[in-house]
């Protein structure tokens, strides 16, 4: 799976702790290897990111994707559940 990511995304991204971007930078690559492995809880979105997916990164961070084709997904934002969806 192709991967590429939105200004906005970058922007969340680098704000992150470097531990948390650590931890971004290795689900972002199994999510690139294995979109559906189960540690990343993949799921769809409804409301404001409707039409999007959601996986997690840590216990609250999300990162917000949209499939731009079978096999490209574009990342267009990173954060908490609270500043994702609040």
């Amino acid at each position: 799976m192709k991967v590429y990511f939105s200004k906005n995304f970058d922007k969340g991204y680098k704000k992150l702790q470097r531990k948390i971007m650590r931890k971004a930078d290795e689900r972002i690559v199994l999510f690139s290897i294995n979109p559906t492995d189960s540690i990343l809880n993949n799921h769809l979105l409804f409301g404001k990111y409707e039409g999007h997916r959601s996986i997690n990164i840590t216990g609250d961070l999300r990162a917000i994707y949209t499939m731009i084709d079978e096999d490209t997904a574009l990342f267009v934002a990173i954060g908490t559940h609270s500043q994702l969806y609040g």
